[in-house]
């Protein structure tokens, strides 16, 4: 069990394998947005499960959050770089899924 534990992928899955990181990051591949804009697109979420996938994914070092200075404070979150290459590697997962979704005994 320590061994699984200690297991990066465990670590990983543990971070993104839940139900909103991989919908956020999808989000964010297309380019930074504001927190309403990311609450409008994503049906389904609360504002408080959107503000804490989004402080997880940031604590992590996937995505970056901006302060926008001027009469109206205006809050960015992007993809990092790192963020960035696991969306690459989610999107290879799904294209995966997808592919073999009948593979699975219950589908046959």
């Amino acid at each position: 069990m320590a061994e699984h534990e200690a297991c990066p992928v465990t670590r990983l899955l543990r971070r993104v394998g839940d139900k909103w990181s991989p919908v956020v990051i999808r989000l964010l591949a297309t380019g930074a947005h504001g927190f309403n804009e990311l609450d409008r697109s994503i049906e389904g979420i609360s504002r408080r499960m959107l503000t804490r996938t989004l402080r997880g994914l940031q604590d992590e070092g996937f995505v970056s959050r901006t302060v926008r200075g001027g009469k109206a404070m205006r809050v960015e979150y992007a993809l990092t770089e790192l963020g960035a290459s696991l969306r690459d590697q989610l999107a290879a997962l799904g294209g995966w899924a997808a592919t073999h979704q009948t593979s699975r005994p219950e589908q046959r």
